[in-house]
């Protein structure tokens, strides 16, 4: 009697079989070359980068590219420094000489009732006033001027370096200065000077309404005088101050036997 029982004895073979030729078909291929790198690298991605560094070391340590421009930016800011400083000191000079002096104008008006002096033109002569010829002119004026102080407590000093000219419609004929002195307190003195002009051209339509005027027997001429003085207090002295007087004196004639018609004169005081 046959036996029931099946045993698989073909497969084992099979498996060896296919196993083989697998391995067969392994040996039998070449190995394949690794794949070459590209020729045009690709860049990496942009990235952003923050480097960080002290606070001190960077406004110390410039780097070399800037440190012209800080040394520039550095000497301009010493300039200014100095700029500044110096127009500062400037000003505070400037408001300490106007205080300075409102304080002595308020002594002198409140505390020794100080009065202004009062001018006038008393007297003046003409010689040298040759209007027939379009010739320049060399003309003199002898002037007498007024100067009256009516404080009783304080003196004036009248400075050298003083200025007297003549005028007519703006044009200069003759110039001058004051003599210096000194006028006590409760004084009238009168000043005469002597003021000359040479080679003064007069330009037609000057020299036309000087002799219509003259015709008229009206001239009116401008006297100014500028003088630095000096005001006394008991035994003390102010600073320098300038004093400007203004007088329009009108006379009937250019010549020496000339009278004023009319004097008006005013002054103004710069104290420093």
């Amino acid at each position: 009697m046959a036996d029931p029982r099946v045993h698989p004895a073909t497969a084992a073979p099979l498996a060896s079989t296919s196993s083989a030729a697998t391995s067969s078909e392994n040996s039998t291929q070449t190995p394949r070359p690794p794949n070459p790198p590209p020729s045009n690298p690709v860049p990496p991605p942009p990235a952003t980068y923050i480097v960080q560094l002290p606070r001190d070391q960077i406004f110390r340590y410039p780097p070399p590219e800037n440190a012209r421009k800080l040394e520039a930016h550095t000497r301009r800011k010493t300039r200014r420094s100095c700029c500044r400083r110096c127009c500062c000191f400037t000003f505070c000079l400037l408001l300490l000489l106007i205080v300075a002096a409102a304080v002595s104008a308020g002594v002198l008006y409140l505390v020794f009732g100080f009065k202004s002096p009062k001018y006038a033109v008393t007297n003046i002569s003409i010689k040298g006033m040759n209007l027939t010829s379009d010739s320049p002119i060399s003309p003199r004026f002898d002037v007498s001027i007024r100067a009256e102080n009516p404080n009783g407590k304080v003196g004036i000093y009248y400075l050298k370096d003083s200025a007297v000219d003549v005028l007519y419609d703006n044009v200069k004929l003759s110039d001058g200065v004051l003599p210096a002195f000194y006028q006590p307190r409760k004084n009238v003195t009168v000043l005469e000077t002597s003021l000359t002009g040479t080679d003064v051209a007069l330009e037609g339509a000057v020299r036309r309404t000087l002799s219509n005027s003259q015709n008229k027997r009206k001239v009116p001429l401008v006297v100014n005088v500028k003088a630095p003085v000096k005001i006394k207090v008991g035994s003390a002295k102010t600073w320098e101050i300038s004093v400007k007087v203004k007088c329009d004196v009108v006379v009937d004639a250019l010549s020496e036997r000339a009278k004023i018609v009319s004097n008006d004169c005013d002054y103004s005081v710069r104290l420093w």
